[in-house]
């Protein structure tokens, strides 16, 4: 029972013996008696026969239990009480740990924002940092893709029968919702205008989310890291490069490393990065269109004997050699392969700038444009008209949460490449293998006739047979240079220098292969389209077309920056 009196209801697997465990607890808001609920993570049948009681708990209005669901808020004291809750059972020796990915991952991090005396460490998987920059919105665009697909699928037609019974609606609004989520496809376009009673009366944080775009007390009170240092326990991370939150994963793990809140939770950072998507598809061997090998499953990587090696120490006080080993281990794509480092970036990464060239005619991937390690000298800018009704479509991307309406993972890219609001930059073929890995961003020196608009940068790996595989992109909201700052309108025309970050990845371009660049304003509907207006969709309909001019000159020099990892 929670404090307020709402009942939660858990399943509980533990050892066959009179004996008190260490217990690992997992609150998630997608049906604990589930396959994916049980067994995504951490199978608990394992857990049990390694010496853990497992308790797997429907959150606060989702499932069996009883109470409102609002996503994200109530984690905080609603963790705190199910931890203690947990350590004071019989079956239990008082000590507590807790994973999980996506909600689970984030219930983990408000629970430990609350400090509860019995939690001795967690696993946040597929999580961010700041649930406003990283989940819901980035750089200030709405993640319109994820955000609408999980509200209307699992938070919704998922949780149908907890929902109906409490707030005693009939058949009729479940009828309405999946001919409305069916039809989801055609809607997107319309989908922010529109007051829709289904899901205002059922997940009114949606409408939340919308009034809310940039960061204020609403989201502060949820952030993770206005309380990195004052979080005083060990933490495995884990994620994919196929994530939308991978930034925020990694965030949460360096700034634990630094901030922490004791030295042992500094020193108990861990950070595990495969090329994984936010699904329980992480079991398979690619990512959409590409394959990564036997070894890129989470089954090969044995996710939850690692999980239960960091367990044994951190709740067991067992030297099992956790503690010596090297704190990174990332998934290299390109030669498929798992490998340990000491640090995040890399100790030995070197960051270098690939700078864009063209004679004002990048557009398509036909036309002249150029990414090479010199500077620019004098050239036209390559401009470029971008129409939020006919916006740039996304081809894959990474999403959560159904993949029904837009494939998650990585695809060829070419079928984009030829519209004329695609600027395309390309550098010769590679003479050797060459490794990136770290965060990537872009400098973007750019104008445009609008006062606010977007524009959207993807990093691409061109083979040796033309097929343009996304590695990883980016988004910025021009009003929302500087994040957690409150939105400036630009002066249409002036040249302004944006720093779009495209997150981090681990990638070999392989001997023969190419590095790509495209530039344009629209990846859509992974995000909401930009009016151009200065006004969001949401309070106004109305569009124009904005002129977007992207400059390469010695005054104006736009590059991406790369780490580059020295290979023997």
């Amino acid at each position: 029972m929670l404090r307020d009196g709402s009942i939660t209801y858990v399943d509980v697997f533990r050892p066959d013996v009179s004996d008190k465990f260490p217990a690992l607890l997992s609150r998630i808001a997608n049906n604990k008696s589930s396959q994916y609920g049980r067994f995504d993570d951490l199978d608990p049948i394992r857990a049990a026969s390694s010496g853990f009681a497992v308790v797997i708990q429907d959150v606060r209005g989702r499932y069996s239990s009883d109470g409102d669901f609002y996503a994200f808020v109530n984690e905080i004291d609603d963790g705190y009480d199910s931890i203690e809750w947990v350590a004071n059972q019989s079956w239990c020796n008082g000590r507590v740990g807790m994973y999980g990915r996506s909600y689970a991952g984030a219930s983990q991090w408000m629970a430990a924002k609350s400090r509860p005396k019995s939690l001795g460490c967690i696993a946040p998987g597929f999580t961010v940092s700041n649930y406003q920059d990283g989940w819901i919105w980035r750089r200030g665009a709405f993640e319109l893709e994820s955000n609408l697909s999980w509200t209307l699928g699992e938070l919704t037609t998922g949780n149908w029968e907890n929902l109906s019974r409490r707030l005693f609606i009939g058949q009729e609004y479940l009828d309405r919702l999946v001919i409305f989520n069916k039809e989801m496809r055609n809607n997107y376009k319309n989908i922010l205008l529109e007051d829709i009673p289904e899901i205002r009366t059922l997940a009114p944080y949606y409408f939340d989310w919308l009034s809310h775009p940039e960061y204020d007390s609403y989201w502060e009170r949820i952030s993770i890291e206005e309380s990195h240092s004052s979080i005083d326990i060990p933490s495995f991370n884990y994620g994919g490069w196929f994530d939308s939150r991978i930034g925020g994963t990694i965030r949460n793990y360096t700034r634990m490393s630094e901030l922490g809140g004791s030295e042992v939770a500094r020193r108990g950072q861990r950070l595990l990065i495969g090329p994984w998507i936010n699904s329980g598809a992480s079991y398979i061997n690619s990512a959409a269109s590409r394959s990564y090998g036997v070894k890129r499953s989470i089954g090969d990587v044995d996710l939850h004997g690692q999980l239960l090696r960091y367990y044994d120490h951190w709740l067991k006080d067992q030297d099992n050699g956790v503690a010596e080993e090297k704190p990174v281990k990332l998934f290299v794509m390109g030669e498929d392969e798992w490998r340990f480092e000491e640090a995040w970036p890399l100790l030995q990464a070197t960051e270098i700038n690939y700078y864009i060239h063209s004679s004002g005619r990048a557009n398509t991937l036909n036309g002249d444009g150029e990414l090479t390690l010199e500077l620019p000298h004098e050239a036209p800018p390559d401009v470029y008209v971008y129409n939020p009704i006919d916006p740039v479509p996304s081809v894959a991307g990474d999403i959560c949460c159904d993949s029904a309406f837009l494939t998650s993972g990585t695809m060829d890219q070419r079928s984009i490449e030829v519209r004329h609001d695609v600027l395309v930059y390309t550098s010769s073929a590679l003479e050797r293998d060459t490794e990136i890995t770290g965060p990537v961003s872009m400098i973007l020196y750019a104008s445009t006739s609008a006062v606010g608009t977007d524009f959207t940068v993807k990093l691409v790996d061109v083979s040796d047979c033309g097929c343009a595989m996304k590695i990883a992109d980016g988004i910025l909201r021009t009003r929302y240079q500087v994040m957690q700052e409150p939105g400036k309108l630009t002066n249409t025309g002036d040249v302004c220098e944006y720093n779009i970050d495209l997150s981090a990845t681990s990638n070999i371009f392989k001997r023969g292969h190419k590095i790509r660049i495209e530039v344009s304003s629209s990846n859509f509907p992974k995000y909401d389209t930009n009016t151009n207006t200065g006004s969001d969709i949401v309070s106004s309909p109305n569009v124009v077309s904005a002129m977007q001019s992207i400059y390469h000159s010695t005054e104006y020099p736009s590059h991406i920056k790369l780490p580059f990892v020295q290979r023997d």
